[in-house]
């Protein structure tokens, strides 16, 4: 049967991106939620079916469809096993607005959804619900709390890194950098400036330290990727729009993130702003600009390190790996770091659960491959596990920490930074 003409098809997703899938399965195996259910309808290829049938109109939205989709992380793995080039992230993601326009969740669904939407792109407010917290850490209270609050507010708990450790000054001083240097500008996002602005200023750091000129944005909003994995489009291209202007106008050569998914989504604007009149150019020049930590450091060389004696394991980090194509340039810096052993990871590149706040909606799949990701490091008998995204971090941290296992997770610019002589 002939596939109806486009124009009459349900705005679902971008109709013709559909067929460029062909079926054939290579992404099965990359998809976690297939690996872990033996789902078809949770894989990508049975994800496009749902959303071409729901296009077509021979699909209601009801509740299995609307779950099969929310299930799905958003990690793109199976964008890099697939040979068709689909463009599975844009299509998730449309989708996911589409879902969230056209079918009503749950009450406990809709308050969980939007606590996340209401707090977590926003500093301020999550600085605001953390304060009482961080005064029960302070007093030695934060156990306690973990036993008496309810059991999804516990598993949210759970995930918090220790709130000292994000205690430090908002902003930090500026690393003075090589005049006439590149210059690069650090987005310090959302939920890392709160909780891992540590890796923030590590980044800038180690970046000055290697002979960057560091610029710092005045006023640093959401990257936009938290919104459009959980379908609020409209807000998302709000903050991308406040970003492009601010990072055009910073005049740097380079964008780093020290959370990879905020990298990945950044690099991104120009296809999200692609038929904006004011700001398309500036989106596609932004973009452009987008670069990983390893990668400005291997170009440039890396700065004066101390040996150190540690054996470490990497974990690719979703979107860096498939989102941004990273993957040897952080085990090339790894490897190159005096006194530095490196061995490599089982599924490296299989998602951890984070997913942005994919383990907050989504607890019980998370878990599930959290519990995977963490069998594989503690097989490599390492150390360290070292990544490049703070969702990772506190994920992987949570689910060591339940083990009792003493492997520490930190951040490629945190490890670097402990090894610089001049630090």
């Amino acid at each position: 049967m002939a596939a109806p003409p486009a124009t009459s098809v349900r705005p679902v997703v971008d109709y013709e991106l559909l067929f460029d899938c062909v079926h054939c399965g290579l992404c099965l195996e990359a998809c976690p939620t297939y690996v872990l259910t033996r789902a078809e309808m949770d894989s990508p290829r049975g994800r496009i079916y749902l959303m071409k049938a729901l296009a077509e109109g021979r699909l209601k939205l009801e509740d299995d469809a609307a779950r099969h989709l929310d299930l799905c992380l958003g990690c793109r793995g199976c964008e890099t096993a697939c040979p068709s080039g689909v463009h599975y992230g844009q299509l998730i993601e449309r989708a996911r607005a589409f879902v969230e326009d056209n079918y009503s969740r749950s009450l406990p669904q809709r308050t969980r959804r939007a606590l996340v939407n209401a707090i977590f792109p926003y500093p301020a407010r999550l600085r605001a619900l953390l304060a009482p917290l961080k005064i029960a850490e302070r007093v030695g209270l934060r156990p306690l709390l973990g036993r008496l609050l309810p059991g999804a507010i516990r598993e949210w708990l759970e995930l918090l890194p220790p709130l000292h450790q994000s205690s430090e000054a908002r902003d930090g001083v500026l690393p003075v950098g090589v005049p006439g240097a590149p210059a690069v500008v650090v987005h310090h996002g959302c939920v890392a400036q709160v909780l891992a602005n540590s890796e923030n200023l590590a980044t800038e750091r180690v970046l000055a330290a290697a002979g960057y000129r560091v610029l710092r944005l005045a006023d640093t909003r959401c990257c936009g990727a938290l919104d459009l994995h959980s379908g609020n489009r409209g807000r998302a291209l709000d903050f991308v729009r406040h970003n492009v202007r601010a990072l055009a106008r910073s005049g740097a050569a380079a964008i780093v993130s020290a959370a990879s998914g905020c990298s990945a989504a950044v690099a991104e604007y120009g296809l999200l702003l692609h038929d904006d009149p004011e700001l398309a150019d500036s989106a596609r020049q932004v973009a452009a600009k987008v670069r990983d930590l390893s990668g400005l450091l291997l170009e440039r060389g890396l700065p004066p390190l101390r040996k150190i004696e540690r054996t470490v394991t990497f974990h690719d980090a979703c979107h860096l790996v498939h989102g941004l194509g990273v993957r040897e340039g952080p085990r090339r810096v790894l490897a190159a770091m005096p006194g530095v052993s490196l061995i490599e990871l089982g599924e490296s590149d299989l998602c951890c659960g984070s997913a942005g706040s994919y383990n907050l909606t989504e607890p019980e799949m998370a878990r599930a491959l959290a519990r995977r990701k963490v069998d594989n490091i503690l097989a490599t008998g390492a150390d360290y596990v070292v990544l490049s995204n703070p969702g990772c971090e506190f994920q992987i941290a949570a689910d060591l920490r339940r083990r009792g296992s003493k492997i520490k997770v930190v951040h490629l610019s945190e490890f670097i930074a402990q090894a610089l002589t001049n630090g």
